[in-house]
């Protein structure tokens, strides 16, 4: 069974070094899977599943490249970056991974609301810079402050445990109650949450339906001098209308994991910025220009998509896409998407 195993990082080495899977025959390559990659015939004729990570983009142009692709076995838990309908209508099966991150997701949370709430960042820059003013690193207790939490499957109904376990009150929306969390939570409307919490951090998968559903309107209903925190998917916050609240003091920091147009804001190849600029639609050029102002601001924290990256987390995805795997092969449908 030959494998294409896209998107190969250092962190994943260690893993396939201490379990060598010699049932399949993998081809590691460290590039993302995208409608510019080059494919040889021989891995085209020969390949019949492909792994990838969210840095690559599935699209008809990509499937086309393949003569006998059977599944896509995306190293991930959203799936926005593959065609799904495309897939299907070619009977290309595609399978996630779920619940990984659920530990090291909630602590980078729990890390980056610390980090705002005691403004570590400016006092650790000031101290660099020889420039300290004490006044300026005021902080509250966490145990005085109210938590939003926007999605509790596995990773928000964590972080509503661990805010509880801090002392937080925690208030929570999703389409579905958790039940598991009712006894330490509050289930409100989507209203309720934005107009009553301090704090607001985001765990649901991207949709359609949910793009930019922080924007404006939903901004000038938080609480003066709140933060919020994403962790999920960049689309879920317009970030110009991010960046603007912050300006005017409405809000008052944000950390933020995932941005809009990673593709060109994490993008860490020595691609000339031009030419990735020439691939990005307007929307995507703005947002890259407005996330360079936010990056600049001292109440802001930005980080490349590293709040699920420890090593626990990345063995369990490894190991869970190989399972994956081995399942399709026998006709199971564990982690089936389509």
């Amino acid at each position: 069974m030959n494998i294409l195993f896209f998107d190969y990082r250092e962190a994943e080495h260690e893993y396939f070094k201490d379990n060598p899977n010699n049932d399949f025959n993998i081809k590691f390559i460290e590039t993302p899977l995208n409608d510019e990659t080059q494919i040889s015939e021989q891995d085209s004729d020969d390949t019949c599943i492909v792994s990838i990570f969210m840095t690559s983009k599935i699209t008809g142009t990509v499937l086309d490249k393949f003569k006998n692709l059977r599944a896509i076995a995306t190293r991930t838990t959203g799936y926005d970056h593959i065609d799904i309908a495309e897939c299907a209508r070619r009977n290309i099966r595609v399978l996630n991974v779920e619940h990984y991150g659920k530990t090291s997701v909630t602590e980078f949370t729990i890390g980056a609301m610390i980090a705002l709430v005691r403004n570590i960042v400016p006092a650790v820059r000031d101290l660099q810079h020889q420039n300290i003013e004490i006044k300026k690193y005021l902080g509250r207790d966490l145990n005085e402050l109210t938590l939003g939490v926007i999605g509790t499957g596995a990773i928000g109904s964590s972080v509503c445990q661990a805010a509880k376990a801090l002392g937080m009150k925690v208030l929570a929306n999703d389409k579905q109650k958790n039940l598991e969390i009712t006894s330490i939570v509050e289930y409100v409307d989507f209203e309720t949450l934005l107009k009553n919490s301090n704090i607001i951090t985001l765990h649901i998968p991207y949709t359609q339906e949910a793009y930019h559903l922080i924007s404006e309107y939903e901004l000038s209903l938080m609480k003066d001098g709140s933060y919020i925190i994403n962790t999920a998917r960049g689309e879920l916050i317009d970030t110009i209308a991010l960046y603007n609240s912050i300006q005017s003091g409405k809000i008052k920091g944000c950390a933020l994991d995932v941005l809009e147009c990673e593709n060109i804001v994490f993008n860490n190849t020595n691609e000339n910025i031009l030419h990735k600029l020439n691939k990005s639609n307007k929307n995507c050029i703005e947002n890259a220009l407005i996330i360079e102002k936010l990056s600049e601001l001292d109440n802001v924290i930005i980080t490349p998509h590293i709040a699920y990256n420890t090593t626990e987390a990345i063995n369990t995805i490894l190991e869970t896409t190989i399972c994956n795997i081995r399942d399709y092969l026998k006709g199971g449908n564990n982690n089936r998407v389509v």
